[in-house]
Parts: structure tokens; sequence; C-alpha cells
């Protein structure tokens, strides 16, 4: 994978059944090969994955690097998503991606949407702005609350 060539995938695309983790991959197969450009693995977006399946970083690096196809990196990842019941998948999908910015990185998030689409105010999640920043179509939405 060459970040500097394409973008990684959608935090919106499932692997497994959980969104987030096919970027993450993504990520981690460019900097094994140090193909990053803008992206950074082990950011606080993959943090938090990690957190949510009880994954180690470093570990799931490693498994990328070392991995002679994706089938051993999903079955790798598949024993983490197995502990995890269909409900909490739900909630984590959810909430991940309708998540929106607060605190010190709110102003960060206004100023790069500003930037990438300035009458999408109606986009107010991280998901949907990385969507909107990799060119992706994101729809439309009622809500305006950031």
């Amino acid at each position: 994978m060459d970040l500097t060539k394409t973008y990684p995938r959608s935090v919106h695309e499932k692997m497994l059944g959980i969104v987030q983790l096919a970027r993450t991959i993504d990520k981690g197969k460019a900097k094994a090969y140090g193909n990053t450009g803008e992206y950074n693995y082990d950011c606080p977006m993959d943090k938090a994955l990690f957190d949510f399946l009880g994954v180690n970083g470093d570990e799931l690096l490693e498994v990328i690097k070392n991995a002679k196809s994706d089938a051993e990196i999903e079955a790798y990842c598949k024993q983490f998503v197995d502990r995890k019941s269909p409900d909490e998948i739900e909630r984590w999908n959810h909430e991940w991606v309708t998540h929106k910015p607060e605190g010190p990185s709110l102003e960060y998030f206004l100023n790069l949407r500003n930037q990438v689409a300035p009458d999408r105010t109606d986009v107010t999640s991280w998901a949907d702005l990385l969507d909107l920043d990799e060119k992706r179509t994101v729809p439309r939405r009622d809500t305006v609350s950031v």
C-alpha cells in the first residue's frame, strides 16, 4: 500500500464487521513499506480501535509486516473481534462514525472542514470529514450542530 499515491480505505468501510479496521490496516501496510505520505499509523483514531479490540498496535504492525497474505492479517484480527458481542460492535460502529470533535480538536476540525468543503456545515463527524478530504461522496445531512 502506497499512501503517497492513494488513500486508505474509508473509516466507514467495515472489515470483520468493524469500522476503522480496514483503514488502520491500510496505514499499517504503508508504514511497513515506508509509504505513509501524510498518514500516521497508530494515530489517535487507530489507538481508539486498538483499545476497543484489545489489540497491541506494535504487534499488529509486526503481523502486517510478516504476513504473506491479507488473509493472515484478517485471521489475526478476527480473534480480537470474536471477543466482542454483536451489540458492542454495533455500538462501536455507530459511535465511531458519528463521533463529533470536542475540546482542542474542534478548532482543528473546523479549520480542516473550512479548507476542504466550507459549504458542508452538515459534516460534523471525523469519519465524514476524512471521506470528504479524500474525495469520497458524503451524503448531506440535516444536522448542523458543529
